[in-house]
């Protein structure tokens, strides 16, 4: 359904799934106001990628907001704490990784929420899924939609203007093969997003980590060979 005049903000980390998300919301006619985290991360790369996709799917508004996690800790993905690598689909399957990185989605969601209001946008899009999302419990359903119930409670946009904050995530009930083939349709450019944990100074991805693995296991399901890669190696050639 198209929604004509209507705006929204993305959380856009430069990877395969807030690409698509992005894509998806400005296919339903919102204009997109993107927004990206500098936060300590291992994967500085994805940040040049995120520039990317703004560009390449015409984002209204890109912002990198520094919002540096790695201060705390307690992450592989902030800090010296080594990234898993080679991990079985049993060992993906049960409890929380070290890669999760303590109440990042509520920290970038609360931030996507003060722009909304400021841009009088009652919609956020986030890339989540349930289905391929590592074990991360900020990825849940239930842990969306307490999201947006706390909104609604706490913003003047809903209190004062009884405008209902809705947090959308479009891929959260799909498969990583599910999400490769929406993108596609849409014409997201996969070549210039990066998903890796834990990629080498090239930006070149590590191919071990869950994060890769879970890429890997999406484009093969989807009967697609990964652009990144091809990038790459036609780089090297």
């Amino acid at each position: 359904m198209q929604i004509s005049g209507k705006k929204a903000v993305i959380l856009l980390s430069g990877g395969l799934d807030s690409a698509t998300t992005l894509a998806i919301a400005k296919s339903a006619g919102y204009t997109c106001y993107a927004l990206s985290f500098s936060y300590g991360q291992r994967n500085k790369h994805e940040l040049n990628s995120a520039k990317l996709v703004a560009e390449s799917i015409k984002a209204e508004r890109h912002i990198i907001l520094n919002s540096d996690l790695s201060i705390f800790g307690g992450s592989a993905l902030t800090s010296d704490i080594e990234v898993p690598k080679g991990r079985t689909e049993e060992e993906l399957s049960h409890g929380v990784p070290v890669t999760y990185v303590p109440a990042r989605n509520t920290v970038f969601l609360s931030l996507a929420l003060a722009w909304s209001e400021v841009l009088e946008a009652t919609d956020i899009f986030i890339g989540v899924n349930a289905l391929d999302y590592s074990g991360y419990p900020d990825c849940r359903p239930n842990y969306i939609r307490a999201f947006e119930d706390m909104a609604n409670l706490a913003t003047r946009l809903a209190v004062e203007d009884d405008r209902k904050i809705r947090i959308r995530a479009p891929l959260i009930d799909l498969s990583k093969s599910q999400i490769i083939q929406r993108g596609l349709e849409l014409g997201v450019d996969y070549g210039i997003t990066n998903t890796c944990y834990d990629p080498k100074d090239d930006g070149y991805p590590c191919g071990g980590c869950d994060a890769c693995h879970l890429r890997e296991k999406g484009f093969a399901e989807a009967g697609h060979v990964d652009p990144l890669l091809l990038r790459f190696n036609s780089d090297v050639s």
